[in-house]
């Protein structure tokens, strides 16, 4: 598997390319945002480990640029900003996990393995589950074509399971991904509560509990066609 890296920290790179490539991975370095693009654009990769800071062009320029020509190989993005804002900001330009900085090699090659399975099918700008849309630009919400008002924090939770629509997304995965390291003492039940609250404003059936495996919400459905009415509706 080939790997790109792109991260102006020349030490902490060098250390990252030889971890990698310890683990079997071919990993091919660039230090500058720019640099970066031009080797993703000429293709061949499997992933990309993208710096948030970067000289010449942000790690979010990077990504934005790359989804924009449709270039859809899976985006791991590193920072030391660990602000839930930031984290929002990169996925929703197109990056496909958001590791903070200080990391160990074990977890940064977990999540690098996840991504792989993942692979890089296309992924729209609006993401779609059953009959909701979910615009992560304008952080709009339309269930049938009719705008739903919901909470940031129920908009993080939303935006995950759409993006992963038709998998099954653990309780653990979900946390991990919307609630900051600083809520930690709330527990999985927060995820349970929120799902609640997702599906009181959407209806039932855009979340289905998948039973002692997590949650998962349905690919998009046609246009026009009838809510609540499919099987394991209410």
């Amino acid at each position: 598997m080939r790997l790109l890296l792109v991260d102006d920290e020349r030490r902490l790179a060098r250390a990252l390319q030889t971890g990698l490539s310890d683990e079997g991975y071919v990993v091919d370095v660039a230090y500058d945002g720019q640099s970066g693009l031009d080797a993703a654009c000429a293709g061949g990769y499997d992933a990309i480990i993208l710096d948030l800071m970067l000289p010449v062009l942000s790690g979010y320029q990077v990504v934005r640029r790359l989804r924009s020509a449709e270039i859809w190989t899976p985006v791991l993005m590193l920072t030391a900003k660990d602000g839930e804002y930031d984290e929002a900001d990169a996925l929703d330009e197109g990056a496909d996990d958001y590791l903070t900085k200080p990391f160990s090699l074990v977890v940064l090659v977990a999540r690098i393995r996840a991504l792989l399975r993942r692979g890089s099918a296309p992924r729209p700008t609006v993401l779609r589950a059953g009959t909701v849309e979910v615009d992560p630009a304008t952080r709009q919400v339309l269930r049938d074509g009719v705008e739903v008002e919901i909470t940031a924090r129920e908009f993080a939770l939303l935006a995950y399971l759409t993006r992963n629509a038709g998998r099954v997304v653990s309780k653990a995965e979900l946390y991990e991904h919307v609630w900051e390291s600083h809520d930690a003492g709330r527990g999985l039940n927060v995820v349970e509560v929120y799902v609640g609250y997702l599906r009181r404003k959407l209806g039932r059936e855009i979340v289905e509990t998948v039973r002692g495996a997590g949650y998962r919400t349905p690919l998009a459905t046609t246009p026009g066609a009838a809510t609540g009415a499919g099987p394991g509706a209410g």
